[in-house]
Parts: C-alpha cells; sequence; structure tokens
C-alpha cells in the first residue's frame, strides 16, 4: 500500500502523552448504575465487542437504555505540550511512522465521504481519531486497549491504541498495513452509522426485540460497516492506486479474521450461532467486498438482505 505522502488528516489527537484518568481500566464511567446487566453480559459484552466494533461499555449501554456514561463536558482539554496533528511525530517528540499512517487513511476516509455526501447535498462533519495507551476517557465511558478499536457515538470519535496493529499480526494472523487502514475504514463506518441515524434506531429497537433478534440486528450493523469501509477502498483507489498486489487480499484476510465464528473457535473452542453480533468471517469479507466493487452505498443496505 503506497500511503506515503499522502495527504494527512488534522482531525488526530494524540493522547499517549497523557496519564489515563483514574478508575479500573475499562470498567469506569457509568457501570455502576442499577439495571438488569449481571456479570455474564459484561464478560459477553466484552467477548464480542472488543474487535472491530463499538465501545462494549457503549454495548452495555444499549442494554441499559441509557445514555453517555461520560459527558462531553467532561472531556480533559488536550495538553499543549503534544505534537500537533499530522506533525508525524510522537508524544516523545521522534519520528512517527504510525502517526502518519492512520493519520493518511483517516484523510483519505474524509476525501471519500466528503465527495459521497457532498454528491447528495449534505456537508460531512468528520470523526477525530484518538490515539491512546492503555486507557482513556471518553463520552461512552472509560475506553480501554482491551476493548480493541472502537468509535464512540457520544463524543464522534475513533479511539486506538496502535499495539492493537501488533495483536492482529501475531494473533489473529492479519498482518499488513491495508489490514490496518481496513480497522480505521470499519470504524468510520459506524460514524456514518451515526451521522445517518442507524445507531440510534439501534437502540430503540434493543427496547422491543429479544436478545436474538438483537444480535441479528448487531451482525447487520457490524456488516454494513464493513461494506462502508469497502466503499472507502473502491474510491480511495480510484483517487490514490494505492493498493498494489495483495493488499486488498489483505483487507479481506483481516475482515475474516475477526468473524464471530473464527473468534469464538479461537477463545472458547466452539461456534454459538445464535450468540454471533459481528458475523461470520465470510460475511464480513462478502460485505467488504460488496462495498469494493460497487463503490456505492446503496448496495450496503445489509439490514433489508433476507440473508446477510
Amino acid at each position: 500500500m503506497r500511503w506515503q505522502g499522502g495527504r494527512q488528516s488534522q482531525n488526530v489527537e494524540d493522547r499517549r502523552g497523557q496519564r489515563s484518568a483514574g478508575g479500573i481500566p475499562g470498567l469506569g464511567g457509568g457501570l455502576g448504575r442499577g439495571g438488569g446487566i449481571g456479570v455474564g453480559t459484561i464478560v459477553v459484552a466484552m467477548l464480542v465487542a472488543w474487535l472491530f466494533g463499538i465501545n462494549p461499555l457503549t454495548f452495555l449501554g444499549m442494554l441499559e437504555g441509557g445514555g453517555p456514561a461520560i459527558e462531553q463536558g467532561q472531556m480533559p482539554r488536550g495538553d499543549a505540550s503534544l505534537p500537533a496533528p499530522g506533525s508525524g511525530v510522537s508524544p516523545g517528540g521522534q519520528p512517527d511512522a504510525e502517526r502518519d499512517f492512520v493519520s493518511v487513511v483517516l484523510g483519505s476516509t474524509e476525501d471519500v465521504w466528503n465527495s459521497i455526501f457532498q454528491k447528495s447535498g449534505n456537508r460531512y462533519p468528520a470523526p477525530t481519531l484518538v490515539l491512546f495507551r492503555g486507557s482513556t476517557p471518553t463520552a461512552c465511558g472509560h475506553g480501554s486497549a482491551a476493548a480493541g478499536p472502537f468509535y464512540c457515538p457520544g463524543d464522534q470519535k475513533l479511539y486506538i491504541d496502535l499495539s492493537f496493529y501488533k495483536t492482529m499480526r501475531d494473533r489473529l494472523g492479519a498482518p499488513g498495513d491495508t489490514a490496518q487502514a481496513y480497522v480505521i475504514a470499519h470504524e468510520v463506518g459506524h460514524h456514518i452509522q451515526n451521522l445517518t441515524g442507524t445507531m440510534s434506531k439501534m437502540a430503540e429497537v434493543r427496547q422491543q426485540t429479544s436478545e436474538r433478534q438483537y444480535n441479528d440486528m448487531s451482525v447487520r450493523l457490524e456488516l454494513q460497516a464493513d461494506c462502508f469501509a469497502g466503499i472507502w477502498a473502491h474510491h480511495s483507489q480510484q483517487a490514490r492506486s494505492w493498493f498494489e498486489q495483495g493488499d486488498i487480499e489483505e483487507a479481506l484476510n483481516a475482515a475474516a479474521a475477526v468473524g464471530d465464528d473464527n473468534i469464538q473457535r479461537r477463545t472458547q473452542g466452539t461456534v454459538v450461532p445464535e450468540s454471533f453480533t459481528h458475523g461470520t468471517a465470510a460475511q464480513r469479507a462478502r460485505w467488504f467486498r460488496t462495498g469494493l466493487q460497487s463503490g456505492a452505498v446503496s448496495q450496503c443496505d445489509t439490514f433489508a438482505a433476507k440473508n446477510p
């Protein structure tokens, strides 16, 4: 993937030089509310949401029917000592290729979705990508690196601890820069769903359906984000011709690696289709390919598909 020299987004917030806020990483900010969520539900939420989906705290909030655990006014102010967005240096002042890379990828998602929104007569409010280490406060609760990359609709920010890319390579068998770019594009897909009201509808549906029915809707939500990631790949390739031989296969492999069936085999040794919330390996790769081949939002209506 020829990303070097690409336009870097200015919407990158680097918190890697900040200390984590107080509390237990991943468990702070709002889990103390009363309700019907038990330990088993929390464990399941962490299991099914830790890869490429919504922050488990957001997922738990949906189950409770509650709002964001941390209000936006409580978010910490940026540290003036941190490098400016797009500066390409780490908090310690050293060249930072990882930051450059994610800034370029985020910039390309902005270009793609700006164009798509403009064609429909709308403005695209781009999300902010937050880099952190370990844990960080968000409008959806205290985010933890253990949750994997996630999107918080409460503050319209994507969160990623860049050590996740090492996990992808070493533990998930999904190496490569295009696989890493897919992660960002998928989370931006959740941002698109937030802008279009799909996420708020999901919260409403939760109050009216059974757990199994809601799981099916959650699968469709994730598959649509995969399709949106494919749309990004389609249009960014047309604009930049930056994918080389084998690059798209890297993204497809990453999508398949985080299928529910693969995750369940890896973590519990058995597959329970009724508990799927993200889709199978085949489904995730297929919907990414649908977006890639069509480049059309109209082809990503996973909620209308009979067999997504």
